[in-house]
């Protein structure tokens, strides 16, 4: 972690503009730079003037010297001339003469810091487009829904002004809190938890000592960075703790049975940070700290599901070596190539606790509703029910939401609601949804809001058909997943011989039907190469006609003419 003084950031800046935006050797030696004791240092890698358009459109994020760097997220450095704003709902820069950002629409006085997604995108100051009705028959006194929110963990923000935000901002909780507050959930109908800062002891269940104290001695500076994109500022530790006192707390209010679920309104992000190190935003591992608080509790068995479209590299850490602890992450992968790298459906726990961590890796994005509803349903429920759990954590990012400008995937607040929904049947609906990523303002509001009906007993608006066909890329790692997962939970065998049954089947008919287009193509082609053939025949006959009837013109010429060789000249021509 690189800690940098207020004296020293005037200078230091300068010197890294000059020197191409990278801070040299000699300058953490001559005490421009503090490193704080116990905590690693990383050159940062030199950002090159891109859009997030340019960074995750790519065909690859990687080069020859980015083989050590962890970030999610590579920040523009320096400030682009013709950029006069950035979209609050999506980061994304905008020229000063448009209204509306060019990637997603909003505009660019929108109030949906004010009113969360119910705010207009298209114009300003105009209110909410809808206000939906404000359900009775539960109120914060008898509800059995809570919500952990503290106004504090806005104060944890990138210190740094740059060109292009930093995508984990303060305004992802504020949208959150706009739209759950024009519904009318919250507050209103869900029941506030008092934060509290977690203490060391509690966070070293998970986490080693000198972790802990590296992310205490921010504090001291006014920012720092652990890695090129997670930063801290001299109130993230306190966020960080807050954070997980919140979802500590709900965990125990929920196991014992005060509250019946609950939702942890918090941030920063939990599920990067392993047991030693933060990356990837995160810095505190919450839902790890609640799961072990569960357990402190009573819970014998935790089941955690992971739906960011990033996996949960430091929570498979923390538990692949638990059999109490289930951990299912549903993520973009690619081969190793989408953020972080882990995940790889052939990572299924170590040490006796093989088939306690199940990855469902995405292989390409753009995966949806029916992909997810899918996995749910033959992967994620069937090893869930065999496991029986006792208590359920959700690290619930909402990066893979329609419109996210990291995850670009397609997942629905319908899509949400309804895995929430089939959860919410495991263990008589004991469930802790925590929040992680998700970085479009109006994406992340809507899905969080639909989640939190849902726990509040509402049925998932927009039901999606429960017999869902899939993407053939989403079937294909579904089937993968199964083939390797069987090993260690039999029950799956069944459905995995029906799928590849039906996958089979499905090629056949995809075959089929290229065959087909083949046939017809090749029919078409043979008539249109007849009407060619028929036309030329026609061409040629017409063309020897008319030679014949010139050659036979030529040969009537009066005699007269060839005295003039005028026959012989109008032969050769």
């Amino acid at each position: 972690m690189v800690v940098e003084t207020l004296e020293s950031s005037y200078e230091g800046s300068k010197r890294k503009h000059e020197n191409g935006g990278v801070c040299t050797e000699n300058e953490f030696s001559n005490g421009d730079i503090n490193v704080a004791s116990g905590v690693s240092s990383k050159r940062a890698r030199v950002s090159k003037e891109m859009t997030f358009q340019d960074i995750y459109g790519a065909d690859t994020l990687l080069d020859e010297d980015d083989e050590d760097d962890d970030s999610d997220w590579e920040p523009v450095q320096t400030p682009v001339d013709f950029v006069n704003w950035c979209c609050v709902n999506c980061t994304m820069a905008n020229p000063g003469d448009m209204v509306h950002c060019f990637i997603c629409g909003e505009h660019k006085e929108s109030d949906i810091l004010r009113y969360g997604h119910f705010a207009s995108r298209f114009c300003k100051d105009n209110g909410p487009t809808e206000v939906e009705e404000r359900y009775g028959g539960s109120s914060p006194a008898t509800s059995s829904t809570a919500v952990g929110f503290d106004e504090r963990m806005l104060l944890h923000s990138e210190f740094e002004v740059k060109a292009q935000p930093h995508p984990e901002r303060p305004d992802r909780l504020r949208a959150i809190a706009a739209s759950l507050a024009t519904a009318g959930v919250f507050p209103g109908r869900c029941l506030p938890i008092n934060a509290r800062e977690i203490t060391k002891q509690e966070l070293q269940m998970v986490h080693t000592s000198e972790h802990v104290d590296a992310v205490d001695t921010t504090s001291q500076f006014l920012y720092s960075y652990f890695t090129s994109d997670t930063y801290a500022n001299e109130y993230s530790a306190r966020a960080a703790r807050l954070a997980a006192g919140l979802c500590a707390d709900l965990a125990t209010e929920i196991f014992t049975g005060r509250v019946k679920n609950g939702f942890a309104l918090v941030r920063p992000p939990g599920h990067h940070a392993g047991i030693r190190h933060a990356m990837g935003f995160c810095l505190h591992n919450n839902a790890a700290v609640a799961a072990l608080v569960a357990q402190a509790a009573g819970a014998k068995k935790v089941l955690i599901v992971d739906w960011d479209v990033h996996h949960g590299n430091g929570t498979q850490e923390i538990f692949e070596q638990n059999k109490s602890v289930l951990y299912i992450s549903l993520h973009r992968h690619e081969g190793g190539n989408f953020y972080p790298g882990t995940g790889a459906a052939n990572e299924v726990g170590t040490n006796g606790a093989e088939g306690y961590c199940v990855n469902v890796p995405w292989s390409c994005g753009g995966v949806g509703d029916k992909d997810y509803i899918f996995a749910f349903q033959h992967v994620v429920l069937p090893i869930a029910s065999a496991f029986s759990p006792d208590f359920v954590i959700v690290s619930a990012g909402f990066d893979a939401a329609r419109g996210d400008p990291l995850g670009c995937c397609d997942v629905t607040p319908a899509g949400y609601s309804q895995m929430t929904k089939m959860l919410g049947d495991l263990c008589g609906g004991k469930m802790l949804v925590i929040l992680e990523g998700g970085y479009n303002l109006r994406s992340i509001s809507s899905s969080a809001t639909a989640v939190i009906k849902v726990l509040l007993g509402e049925n998932p608006e927009n039901d999606l058909p429960i017999a869902t066909m899939p993407s053939r890329a989403g079937q294909q790692t579904v089937l993968d997943v199964l083939n390797i997962q069987m090993k260690f939970w039999p029950s799956l065998a069944i459905s995995y011989s029906k799928l590849l049954s039906e996958w089979e089947t499905r090629l056949i008919e995809k075959e089929s039907e290229k065959s087909d287009e083949k046939e017809a193509c090749s029919g078409s082609h043979m008539v249109e190469m007849g009407k060619e053939e028929a036309f030329v025949q026609v061409s040629l006959s017409s063309y020897e006609f008319k030679i014949k009837k010139i050659l036979e013109c030529i040969f009537l010429i009066p005699h007269s003419h060839s005295s003039i060789t005028l026959t012989i000249r109008c032969i050769e021509i």
